[in-house]
């Protein structure tokens, strides 16, 4: 049976991922800290940080695990038609902080309040600036009406969340986002949970082992090489712009 681990706040040791309990699915660790290195090193294994404001910071990595790789998107039909009207401006890694505060902010029908917290925020503001947080901005006559954002390590892109205050902007901001994935060779979106919106795009659910054998090909395989991590730091510009 498995039992939860408590981590030191100073410095967090994850435990195996297969210690991970059943029920709440997922939940592997409590306590540590959203430094950058514990960051890093927990998306590296498959683990993210997700809890309320008033929770202590409660680590997952769920079974079976929601995946899209790049290169299986697929578009609706009403999608394609969307797109094709050109309604947004799609940019990339030039409102960050503005994305992941409208994520904070929005009404979701599945939960009360929101796990993106201030610190959550501050946090994930310190990746993007150093480069290993991206941010994709849906904008209508110059104002931001969708986005997303995630963490990008190697050739994985890990996504976190995402808003739209206009019907649309942000599955076109999605969409953009894959198809300029899967052109610089990504291997892999983690989408975390199953949802019936992220299936309609093509993503499946994989069991931890196989999902864990498909990130470390992501993150560690041809370290060297410079392909992999030609777009894991810096500032991202979509290809064309």
């Amino acid at each position: 049976m498995s039992e939860l681990c408590f981590l030191d706040e100073v410095n967090p040791q994850f435990p195996d991922t297969a210690n991970s309990l059943d029920e709440p699915n997922g939940l592997l660790a409590v306590g540590g800290n959203l430094s950058t290195g514990t960051l890093i090193n927990a998306y590296s294994r498959g683990i993210f940080p997700w809890y309320s404001e008033d929770q202590p910071i409660l680590w997952w990595s769920p079974c079976p695990r929601t995946v899209l790789l790049p290169e299986q998107l697929h578009i609706g039909r009403s999608v394609r038609k969307l797109a094709r009207k050109r309604p947004f401006e799609i940019t990339v890694d030039t409102a960050f902080d503005r994305v992941i505060k409208a994520c904070a902010d929005t009404d979701r029908n599945d939960q009360d309040g929101t796990w993106i917290t201030k610190e959550v925020i501050d946090a994930y503001c310190l990746l993007f600036q150093q480069g290993h947080a991206h941010s994709v901005e849906a904008w209508q006559n110059g104002y931001l009406v969708g986005g997303l954002y995630g963490i990008s390590i190697g050739s994985a892109f890990f996504g976190e969340s995402m808003f739209s205050l206009k019907s649309g902007a942000s599955k076109i901001a999605f969409v953009s986002l894959v198809q300029q994935l899967c052109a610089w060779e990504f291997k892999l979106i983690d989408c975390q949970v199953h949802t019936h919106y992220l299936e309609s795009f093509g993503s499946r659910q994989l069991a931890r082992t196989e999902f864990e054998h498909l990130l470390a090909s992501a993150i560690y395989e041809d370290q060297n090489s410079d392909w992999q991590y030609r777009w894991s730091l810096g500032d991202w510009g979509f290809d064309g712009s």
